[in-house]
């Protein structure tokens, strides 16, 4: 029985250290800032988000993502001097800011690994010229991970391996960089994350340090009219992490009316993912809107024989007046 024991708790940290260990996202499109902390207050209103996905419906022990973020622009009052009609210079005020926050929590598990985390970012964001914007983001991050022993059937209390920090878990902290480019025909970003890289020891001696490997997002999207009210938006992901092969997103989506939109794309050697979404703007509370996000993922590895597909649900609510929001720039 202790050999059975061993066994199964070093194949899952064998799992652990080679597994994705960031949550993977179909709809980062709509929340750039799960994947770069620049995003953090770039579009100058106050934005909270909520995503839940189901990966590989139907497989035994598949991943399970719930994430829930925020995000805003701190403002602040400026004046500026201004000549009236009779000549006379007055101080006319103007709202500017150019910091911004952001945060979220997730819990992403994945058979018998159940990771945690939180993230919190700062951001500052400079004018390159009248329509394009610049911004830099820095954020510190948390991890918690764990092997919930607990669900199996083998419990032997003084086996060494489950007594010790495989059953409460460890703590890893780590810090994230962004840029990130904004114009009302294109954006660019590029981040950092898992930065320091870090390492924490799970079980005894014998099991050795399990590291954080850095992984490398570099996004890119522009806007090609497409009718009076309707665009098309190609986009690209290129994620890459010190430990397995780089994977491209490559996609294509329609959006009218900035209302309603929908697309596909392609994720090399995994899926392919479809998405539709609408938002809904209450006009009695003005500049408030709420988005619904949905995505299916395809897949087409060798995975596909055994489950379902992915199910990813975004629930997204913007906040903000007139003074807040660049008037040139809506996110979806």
């Amino acid at each position: 029985m202790k050999r059975l024991t061993m066994f199964l708790v070093c194949l899952n940290l064998a799992l652990l250290a080679r597994s994705q260990q960031l949550p993977v996202y179909s709809q980062y499109l709509y929340n750039k800032f799960l994947i770069n902390p620049a995003h953090a207050g770039s579009d100058g209103l106050t934005s909270y988000n909520i995503t839940a996905r189901e990966q590989w419906v139907g497989y035994a022990g598949a991943p399970r993502t719930f994430s829930v973020s925020g995000q805003t622009r701190i403002l602040k009052k400026k004046y500026r001097l201004k000549q009236n009609i009779f000549d006379q210079t007055v101080y006319v005020p103007k709202t500017e800011g150019r910091v911004g926050f952001g945060g979220y929590i997730f819990s992403d598990r994945n058979g018998l690994v159940q990771r945690t985390g939180f993230q919190t970012s700062y951001s500052y964001h400079l004018w390159l010229e009248d329509y394009t914007q610049i911004s830099m983001g820095l954020a510190i991050t948390g991890y918690h991970y764990k092997i919930n022993v607990d669900e199996t059937s083998f419990r032997e209390s003084n086996e060494p391996l489950l007594s010790d920090n495989l059953r409460r878990g460890v703590f890893i902290p780590d810090v994230d960089f962004g840029i990130y480019v904004l114009n009302p025909g294109y954006e660019v970003g590029f981040s950092v994350l898992q930065l320091a890289g870090a390492a924490a020891r799970l079980g005894n001696n014998s099991n050795g340090n399990y590291w954080m490997d850095r992984h490398y997002y570099l996004f890119g999207s522009f806007s090609l009219p497409s009718g009076a009210k309707a665009k098309l938006k190609p986009s690209t992901l290129i994620k890459i992490s010190e430990q397995f092969r780089p994977q491209a997103d490559i996609g294509l989506t329609y959006v009218y009316d900035t209302k309603f939109w929908m697309g596909m794309s392609y994720r090399t050697g995994s899926s392919i993912v479809t998405n539709i979404g609408m938002k809904y703007v209450n006009s009695r509370i003005k500049m408030t809107s709420v988005y619904l996000g949905y995505s299916f993922d395809f897949a087409i590895s060798k995975i596909q024989r055994v489950t379902y597909g992915t199910h990813e649900i975004v629930i997204a609510l913007k906040l903000g007046d007139s003074a807040r929001r660049f008037r040139w720039k809506d996110r979806y």
